[in-house]
């Protein structure tokens, strides 16, 4: 059977890369390499031993990966970009290029829909049914990294090296998603769902239907605006208003209210910094010198769209 180990063991030994490697830059001020290579370095020792290690020291390392990232750790855009050669190969090379990308969505797709499922001697091929869907990216970039090599004609270490720039470039937003997907969980746990709905009740009069469909859908919003990410907003809203105000009081359809629940927290995604792989990354990746550039230009596509989702809410979610 397959388990998420190996993955998390590569991950883990490519941070301890990307540490060792901050520590070497001799163009970054001593401090900031020490600060760079010690976020690395803790990030790497929770993927490689991060299951042996008591959760209470888990998180101090989270608070302590917050205060280096406070302190200008693993700043955004530190690395030099290497522009060299970008354009000495073909157009017909350059296309291939794409190949690589390409391929990790769909060998993605095509492992859960037919590896998933797979048994060898009545025993799932996948350890964790519900860690498929990941096992399956960690095969699809496996995959593609040994394609981007044939296609560039490159050796592996250039590899290692070009990954660790970009990671640079990233900085500890990188790291934002997973942190933000816990996040989501720590609420759901915490009972946020439900002290959200309580205020809200006192404060908006949900009898209402209109109101409580503006309530979910404007909550979803805001809370993945803060959150950074609807699949964390959606239980602690869903749980809050969509259950207990739209489906029980007001008898709302629950599919639609899920599909248009959570493409209204993907408008709160276009407007907020907290979305930092969607936001940040894409600024810091084409070094523009406003690193809000990429939200700026998704406002009037996020607000109109929420607007959208609002009206069909309450045209499609009641019979």
């Amino acid at each position: 059977m397959i388990t998420l180990s190996p993955l998390y063991l590569v991950v883990g030994v490519f941070l301890a890369y990307c540490a060792f490697r901050s520590l070497r830059e001799v163009d970054v001020a001593r401090l900031r390499r020490l600060r760079n290579g010690l976020f690395w370095a803790l990030m790497s020792v929770v993927f490689l031993i991060g299951d042996r290690i008591p959760a209470a020291v888990i998180g101090g390392f989270v608070i302590v990966l917050s205060i280096l990232a406070a302190l200008h750790g693993a700043q955004p855009g530190t690395a030099n970009s290497r522009r060299e050669n970008q354009n000495t190969q073909p157009d017909d090379a350059r296309r291939q290029l794409f190949l690589p990308a390409l391929l990790i969505p769909i060998l993605t797709l095509l492992g859960v829909l037919f590896l998933k499922p797979l048994r060898i001697m009545d025993k799932p091929l996948f350890f964790d049914a519900n860690s498929a869907s990941l096992l399956c990216l960690g095969l699809a970039c496996a995959i593609s990294l040994i394609v981007g090599l044939r296609v560039t004609r490159q050796r592996l270490p250039v590899a290692l090296h070009e990954g660790g720039r970009l990671l640079a470039v990233m900085g500890w937003a990188a790291t934002l998603p997973l942190l933000l997907a816990t996040l989501g969980g720590v609420f759901a746990t915490a009972g946020a769902g439900s002290a959200v709905a309580e205020l809200l009740r006192t404060l908006l009069p949900l009898h209402h239907r209109a109101v409580a469909v503006a309530a979910y859908g404007l909550g979803m919003a805001l809370f993945t605006m803060i959150m950074g990410n609807a699949f964390a907003a959606f239980p602690v809203l869903t749980a809050g208003i969509g259950v207990p105000i739209l489906i029980n009081m007001h008898h709302a359809d629950p599919a639609p209210l899920g599909a248009l629940g959570m493409l209204s927290g993907y408008c709160g995604t276009l407007l907020t910094p907290m979305a930092a792989n969607f936001n940040l990354v894409p600024a810091a990746l084409l070094e523009l010198r406003d690193p809000h550039a990429v939200i700026r230009a998704q406002v009037w596509t996020a607000l109109p769209l929420l607007l959208c989702n609002l009206l069909l809410m309450n045209f499609l979610l009641f019979r």
